[in-house]
């Protein structure tokens, strides 16, 4: 039995790819496209080990039924998954081809070659090609793990620079978004929020309701749940204010406007002690802290604060379904099908395989959006409209106050360090609320979903236990990658916080590594240590130190071309001490109106084999600028009557003006496992933000944002 995380669950060649006639290959994979451009390397590895074009293969949306489950597309896992399955699966099915062509020849396997999907006997002119060979046998045979795939010296593919799939149809326009869909019998659709998450409805005006009636536009009612539907989007935008300027709601919660710091430490958690591996046990005392300060060392101590922060998509969530009275069908922009179609089958009591959901592209971000909840809100609609398809988006409103954010952390820290420059002592604490509210099958799915909680038959909101997976939630990259002698890790899973919490891009990680690597800056400071040493100093991983040599090098060959003003600071992590590698290096000046300018990015990332390198620069430059975003500029804010940061004005984020220059180098292994890409670059980004700023005007900043109001207010207390 295949041990493979995607192989155990799909394990078939015909799982993953289907040869079809005119010589086309359609690949099926349970990851979806969010940005990230997974499918174009997904084809190159297809197309690399079955020696066909690239342009001969197709990738079948993602949906239920059809597609392997991969559950989400999550965790720089990518790449390890999907991509690990269908090298395996296409050289099996090269394999198996070529032993059916030496049989249909009467030949041996070894004089069998390969060109352009074309199976031959060199120097004859007897070839087959794999449609003919499946043509009457399709490929029902096993993956077969222990095949061996083609040699990295003959890729002709991989490695190389690509364009993107379906990015020529982005930038002219035509590339069709779940926000165009156009469905027979269509209404859009539009809900009615209540003005905080713990609001009940009151009522509604009769009147308005039997207005809406006559003009043909539908109100759908469920508990607290108000929606309204229009054959036009302009007609139910205009309903929807409407309905909400007459509806009333009981507000029974206040949300808890303390500083949330504060709450992160005082509220009831539950702590746990970080074992080695990065692996939580609940059964082992926590050990108190070591205050006794040895004699010669330096000890540091340190908190370092992160806020809320959303997931910001440009475009709101979108959702759309049809329910016909047996079958529902679901669109949705989400990064997970099988999840969903769970929750929603559990939510609409509806038998799970009458729910069919397909992914379909959306404005892309990471982690658990509105996603979810926008297609659930257009599946609730279309199972009380039913015949209609319902084409739902959520409003800018909406997306800002109620997705599940990125929780709010503070990491505590001790450190010390000896005369020598040696690392002595290190104690890491997190405070914060969960990171894992989405969907997950088996575990009551539906409360996971929005909506659920104001229906009639409503769900209570989930409570979410402390993950205990090796490097998960919050305690993702608590345990340092550096050679410490016995590092106290201690993960709090905090509750009764004020905002709604979720999965966003590298979850605890970049608050874990922005803490970790502006101590490490702290500690090299004190000792009048260069950052680069003093890193390199406690580092015994190889590629880690690969990739830290060489981010100097880069950094030390441009010196002479940094504006005297400036300053840079240095970050390094291991994604999960197991992913993708890291070396940040970022250069920026501080202006008069204490603004952080970003001048010059220096990354050097280690992903092992590159497929698209092109797809690897993308993700290593848009990480780069989502961790700048949110280290510079974004916070959530709420009062007790709810979310204030209700758009953009309220909600900053980066703009082209601050976008820096890159500079980035992809250390290839060609051969070697797939790493991820995705997540690696936020926490060093955040850390080097901070010590380059450091650098340049000599202020310590450890609360994010690292805004002109931050940067005053650290300048009055100097």
């Amino acid at each position: 039995m295949n041990k493979h995380v995607s192989l155990s669950v799909n394990p078939k060649v015909s799982d993953w790819l289907e040869f079809r006639p005119a010589g086309r290959v359609i690949l099926h994979t349970g990851k979806v496209n969010i940005g990230q451009h997974i499918t174009s390397a997904l084809v190159l590895i297809a197309a690399e080990e079955l020696n066909i074009d690239p342009n001969q293969i197709a990738v079948a949306q993602t949906r239920t039924g059809s597609s392997p489950n991969e559950n989400y597309t999550v965790g720089s896992q990518s790449m390890q998954h999907s991509g690990y399955a269908i090298k395996k699966a296409a050289a099996t099915a090269r394999n198996e081809l070529t032993v059916r062509a030496a049989k249909f020849f009467g030949v041996s396997v070894e004089q069998i070659k390969i060109e352009d999907g074309n199976l031959f006997i060199e120097k004859t002119n007897q070839s087959i090609s794999y449609w003919e060979l499946v043509k009457n046998a399709p490929l029902e045979c096993y993956v077969d793990e222990t095949v061996d795939v083609k040699n990295h010296a003959l890729h002709q593919l991989q490695g190389k620079h690509h364009i993107a799939r379906g990015m020529w149809d982005i930038v002219t326009g035509t590339y069709e978004f779940i926000q165009d869909l156009k469905l027979p019998n269509m209404l859009h659709a539009r809900v009615i929020r209540p003005p905080q998450y713990h609001a009940k409805l009151v009522n509604v005006d009769e009147k308005l309701i039997d207005k809406l009636a006559e003009e043909n536009i539908y109100l759908v009612r469920d508990g607290s749940f108000l929606a309204v539907g229009a054959k036009s989007e302009f007609a139910a935008v205009k309903a929807a204010k409407r309905v909400a300027m007459t509806a009333t709601w009981q507000i029974e919660n206040s949300l808890d406007e303390s500083d949330i710091y504060e709450l992160l430490v005082k509220n009831k958690r539950d702590s746990l002690l970080v074992e080695k591996g990065c692996i939580p046990n609940k059964d082992l005392e926590i050990p108190p802290l070591d205050k006794t300060n040895v004699q010669g060392d330096i000890t540091l101590n340190a908190i370092y604060k992160k806020p809320y922060i959303m997931h910001g998509t440009i475009g709101p969530s979108s959702g759309a379904a049809v329910f016909d009275g047996q079958e529902l069908k679901v669109w949705t922009q989400n990064q997970g099908v099988y999840p969903l179609q769970a929750a929603v089958a559990e939510a609409l009591r509806l038998q799970l395989d009458d729910v069919l959901v397909q992914f379909m592209p959306g404005a892309g971000v990471y982690g658990h959006s509105g996603a979810d909840d926008a297609a659930f809100d257009a599946a609730l609609i279309a199972k009380h409209l039913t015949n209609f398809s319902i084409l739902l988006k959520w409003t800018r409103e909406d997306e800002h106050c109620w997705e599940p954010y990125g929780s709010a952390m503070q990491c505590n820290l001790q450190a010390s360090v000896n005369s020598n420059g040696e690392i002595t002592s290190w104690s890491h604490e997190t405070f914060s609320d969960t990171f894992l509210t989405r969907p997950v099958i088996g575990k009551e799915p539906a409360s996971r979903l929005l909506s659920t909680h104001y229906l009639n038959e409503s769900k209570p909101w989930p409570v979410t236990p402390p993950m205990l997976t090796v490097h998960g939630g919050i305690h993702r990259n608590i345990e340092p990658i550096y050679n410490f002698p016995s590092p106290r890790l201690v993960k709090h899973r905090v509750y009764d916080l004020p905002l709604r919490t979720s999965a966003l891009r590298a979850l605890g990680a970049f608050g874990n590594i922005f803490a970790i690597e502006s101590m490490m800056d702290e500690l090299a400071e004190a000792l009048k240590l260069d950052p680069f040493h003093f890193r390199l100093k406690h580092l015994n991983d190889e590629q880690g130190i690969q990739t830290l040599i060489r981010l100097q090098e880069l950094v030390d060959k441009d010196r002479v071309n940094f504006p005297q003003e400036a300053g840079l600071g240095i970050s390094f992590a291991r994604y999960k001490n197991s992913a993708g590698y890291c070396s940040l290096g970022v250069l920026l000046r501080v202006n008069g109106d204490a603004e952080v300018e970003l001048i010059k990015i220096f990354c050097v990332v280690d992903v092992g084999e590159v497929v698209d390198i092109s797809g690897v620069r993308s993700q290593v430059e848009g990480g780069i600028v989502q961790a700048a975003s949110w280290s510079l500029y974004e916070q959530v804010s709420y009062d007790a009557t709810g979310i204030t940061s209700r758009d953009w004005d309220k909600y900053q984020i980066i703009a082209f003006n601050n976008i820096p220059e890159f500079c980035i180098d992809i250390l290839d292994r060609p051969g070697s496992s797939y790493l991820g890409v995705g997540e690696i670059t936020t926490g060093p980004t955040a850390a080097a933000i901070a010590n380059a700023i450091n650098n340049a005007v000599g202020l310590r900043l450890r609360q994010m944002p690292f805004n002109s109001e931050a940067i005053k207010s650290a300048a009055l207390l100097s």
